[in-house]
């Protein structure tokens, strides 16, 4: 009886040529098995060895090779060792040792042949392939137990152990024993090792193993040279890239292909060098060579990440030119370029081509709905969420999260809220969209919605993250309810969520603000019993909040800590401490501390200026006053409203209003525009004395 598709009169050859059009390796064991019930029909030791290679093609169809292998055996039909080798490499890929060493032990019964020095091999490679390193080396002992000669494969299974277990010593010795044995190694013997060193970062013995090849006769091959081009880019070294680039181009024997353009472009655009990257680029095609997605994507990529999206849009209608078909991840790259570029005439009519070629993804949903959120394409958004169930796409947590937070930045809170409604039901919402819809609420001060969202969020089996409470603490702290803020507080830690620095920061200015400085100084020791190190934010906050209470002495030793054990001040916290000496008089460890700031290379900007100017106007001292200006204007920092402000008002308080009138002119003349303060201050000093104003 003939099966479907077989002839009446079936021999192996016949159906060795079916097996062989067949596009699929599913479609071929079909047509195997079927070929198994033809009468007077059985399968030959070719016809074997092409199904079991067309086996090892697809992984779903591996167990089918231990069926094959069966047969094999019931059979009783003698192979040679080529179909044993493609059994054990099938198992190898799989990392299914067991099944290949029992088909090792047992060839002879199984395919009538002995096990030769490649099935030795390969048996030894798929121990290295599945990490079993002692096993390994156990068996390559068996070597000479079994009257079998290790050959230049076998040392460079072993050079490959020796790399993956990063032995890079023992796998040099080996190089050099090989040497000595009259056992030449190859091209591969040597690429295994730099290509080892390249992946641990060791890239000048990668160089110097790749050097010795050339004293020793071994040509290096592309792939030696992709290697070490690859190691340099990923590390940041154009030159030494650059350098074995140029080396390859001389080199008459051996010729960038496709790999090394690939390697150089990505390369090159990750170092920034994107003009590089495009000649490149343009130097494959003026030598027709043939460019793939990969070289095509990266470029696009680089180009749409470097802020040049015209540029790769450019290049992305080069590539459909050139008839190379872009995927899903390179149209989502173009995409992506559009939206942040703000065109988004161009990414509607790439989206119109992505669905005409239902070439699109969620992931493109989500670029796309973000794009248009971030531009305030808001009903446009809407209507591309919309097409989701028609389009066979399965919104995730990303759409859900994007969306909200688009439509809270455009003011759509209820919206959102609805969305957020519908996608809990589903179960496909993240941290980010209740963090984003929280900030929202709060934006707008509907607090007691924030808080039931994040009880909402709590009751769904959300864990409840530090950015989820500092959202809604940050809500109620700038709605001036520091009472809750520290509540929600104590709830954050009782629910076992931690704060971070940032929570810690947010709390300390709120009790800060609030005059609740005990509180601030406790929170901030307990901030530092937790773990957590403070940072220049806490400190400066914390004595901000001091110093505007007019607590200086406590400032001040809370600043002998920072000097003492970090963080290394910034001028804000400079300025800080400086304000606090200044407010109380303290001019003199104002001048102290201006002078070590400079010493430190801290550089004083306008407000640390500005601050020692009125305080020197406030204690009397209008000579010091007048050199500070003296040194805003030496050293190049422009005075603005404040600094003539300051100036005015410090001439004033002293009687010298004539003076001041005349700073006044000069001012105006330097384009200074006087504000409501300015002429507030004037007016005051002239009526006070009964000088006339003009």
């Amino acid at each position: 009886m003939a099966g479907p598709g077989l002839p009446l009169q079936l021999s192996p050859r016949k159906l060795l040529k079916l097996l062989k059009s067949q596009k699929t390796a599913k479609a071929a064991l079909t047509l195997f098995d079927s070929a198994r019930r033809h009468q007077n029909y059985t399968h030959s030791a070719t016809v074997y060895q092409h199904i079991l290679r067309r086996l090892t093609t697809d992984p779903k169809l591996v167990d089918h090779v231990t069926r094959v292998v069966n047969l094999i055996r019931s059979q009783k039909c003698n192979c040679s060792e080529d179909v044993a080798l493609t059994v054990i490499k099938a198992y190898t890929k799989n990392s299914m040792v067991d099944q290949a060493l029992d088909v090792f032990k047992h060839m002879p019964q199984i395919f009538g042949c002995q096990p030769g020095i490649r099935s030795y091999n390969s048996m030894l490679n798929c121990y290295a392939e599945s990490n079993q390193w002692d096993k390994a080396e156990a068996f390559f002992h068996s070597f000479q137990t079994m009257g079998i000669k290790p050959n230049l494969e076998t040392y460079n299974i072993l050079m490959k152990i020796s790399c993956r277990r990063r032995k890079f010593g023992n796998a040099k010795l080996l190089l050099d024993w090989m040497w000595s044995q009259q056992i030449s190694p190859d091209v591969y013997s040597y690429g295994t090792l730099i290509s080892g060193l390249v992946k641990c970062g060791e890239l000048s013995d990668a160089l110097e193993v790749f050097d010795e090849m050339s004293e020793r006769g071994v040509i290096p091959d592309v792939t030696c040279y992709n290697i070490l081009i690859d190691g340099y880019l990923k590390a940041g070294d154009v030159g030494k890239a650059n350098g074995l680039w140029n080396k390859l181009l001389r080199n008459s024997s051996v010729f960038p292909n496709v790999v090394t353009y690939n390697v150089m472009i990505n390369g090159l655009i990750k170092c920034g060098d994107i003009r590089k990257s495009l000649e490149l680029w343009r130097r494959m095609e003026i030598n027709e060579r043939k460019l793939d997605m990969f070289t095509y994507s990266s470029l696009i990529d680089g180009l749409c990440k470097a802020g040049n999206v015209h540029e790769g849009s450019k290049v992305f209608a080069s590539m459909i030119e050139s008839g190379v078909r872009p995927d899903v991840v390179t149209y989502n790259v173009m995409l992506t370029g559009y939206c942040n570029a703000g065109m988004i005439e161009e990414s509607f009519t790439l989206w119109k081509l992505m669905r005409e070629e239902h070439n699109y993804n969620i992931v493109s949903f989500n670029i796309f709905i973000k794009g248009l959120l971030e531009n305030g394409k808001v009903d446009q958004a809407l209507c591309v969420w919309e097409l989701l169930p028609e389009k066979d796409c399965i919104a995730d947590s990303t759409t859900c999260g994007v969306l909200v937070h688009g439509l809270c930045k455009n003011g759509f809170l209820n919206k959102a809220l609805s969305i957020l409604n519908v996608a809990e039901d589903g179960g496909n919402v993240d941290v980010c969209a209740y963090t984003s819809l929280i900030n929202g609420l709060c934006s707008e001060e509907r607090l007691d919605e924030a808080l039931s969202l994040l009880h909402s969020m709590s009751s769904r089996g959300h864990k409840l993250n530090s950015h989820v409470f500092n959202a809604l603490i940050n809500g109620y702290i700038n709605a001036c309810k520091v009472k809750e803020a520290i509540e929600l507080f104590s709830e954050m830690v009782n629910k076992g969520c931690l704060p971070t620095a940032v929570t810690y920061n947010t709390m300390l200015n709120a009790l800060c603000k609030s005059q609740r400085l005990d509180g601030a100084c406790t929170l901030l020791r307990e901030m530092l019993q937790r773990g957590l190190q403070p940072d220049v934010m806490t400190y400066s906050l914390l004595m901000n909040g001091l110093v505007k209470n007019g607590k200086i002495d406590m400032a001040l030793t809370v600043w002998c800590q920072v000097l003492e054990k970090g963080p290394e001040p910034d001028v804000t916290m400079h300025n800080i401490i400086i304000h606090g000496l200044c407010s109380s008089g303290r001019v003199e460890g104002a001048m102290q501390l201006f002078s070590m700031m400079r010493q430190n290379d801290c550089m004083p900007n306008l407000v640390t200026l500005n601050t020692l100017m009125e305080g020197f106007y406030k204690v009397g001292d209008c000579e010091m006053a007048s050199a500070i200006w003296a040194w805003i204007i030496k050293n190049g920092l422009n005075p603005d409203i404040i600094s003539y402000n300051i100036v005015l008002h410090g001439l004033c308080y002293h009687n010298r209003v004539a003076d001041s009138l005349g700073f006044l002119c000069y001012a105006i003349s330097r384009g200074v525009n006087p504000t409501v303060a300015t002429w507030s201050i004037l007016v005051r000093a002239t009526v006070g004395h009964g000088l006339p104003f003009c």
